[in-house]
Formats: C-alpha cells, sequence, structure tokens
C-alpha cells in the first residue's frame, strides 16, 4: 500500500423533503488531508429531481450548490467558513443538517490520486 494516502468522502444529496427521507444523489465531496485537497463535483438533472418534487425550482437548487462549492473551494469571499482550514471546512460540509441538500455519512479510502479518486466516486455514485 505504498504512496496511498487516506481521504474521506460524502455523497451530496438533494432530500426536498425531509420528512419522507427520500433523495437523490447529486454530488459528491472528497477530503484528503495528505494531499492538501478539498474538492465537490455534482450536477443536477431537473428530470430525475422532479420526480421526487414537481415545483423544484432549479435555480434556487443550484444557488444553494454553488454556495456549498464555494464553500468547498474555500472561494466564498463573504463567509467565515470558506476560510476555514480545509479539515474544517470538510467536517461543516458533511455536519448533519435538516436542509434541501445534505451529505451522507463519511466513508474512508486509501487512494494515490483524490482528484481521480473523486471522479470515479462521482461517476459511481451520482452518474
Amino acid at each position: 500500500m505504498q504512496g496511498k494516502e487516506l481521504f474521506e468522502y460524502a455523497v451530496v444529496r438533494f432530500v426536498p423533503r425531509v420528512e419522507r427521507e427520500e433523495f437523490i444523489n447529486i454530488g459528491v465531496v472528497l477530503y484528503c488531508r495528505a494531499q492538501h485537497f478539498l474538492q465537490m463535483r455534482f450536477s443536477l438533472d431537473p428530470h430525475r429531481c422532479a420526480v421526487l418534487q414537481g415545483d423544484i425550482d432549479g435555480e434556487d437548487l443550484l444557488a444553494y450548490l454553488k454556495a456549498f462549492q464555494q464553500i468547498c473551494d474555500g472561494s466564498a469571499t463573504d463567509s467565515e467558513i470558506a476560510a476555514l482550514p480545509l479539515a474544517e471546512r470538510f467536517r461543516w460540509l458533511t455536519a448533519k443538517r435538516s436542509a434541501v441538500i445534505q451529505t451522507s455519512a463519511v466513508h474512508p479510502g486509501l487512494c494515490t490520486d483524490a482528484s481521480e479518486t473523486l471522479e470515479r466516486l462521482y461517476t459511481q455514485l451520482v452518474l
């Protein structure tokens, strides 16, 4: 296992009605401390989202995801959370919440290339 680094990831979910506990996987966020890596990939399929909630406002959902992405990237200049170190941002993003955008439990793994691993997980779990 030489050269492999510990990483953690969570699946990003669209949960239109929290009380029903129905969701669609729409993204993945991955953190690897050793590679100084924290990134997210997401995509929205309006047809899939409409299955759970027909009156979904796609623009609002996209705005929520972009805010999530900016915190992940550290590019949200008006956010104190985006200024936190990578590990703290990852913990904040993956904290349990009752909202339209949620994450799964955090899962660990080993990788040599965090970016490649993110793409693989995104393809397997979202697309």
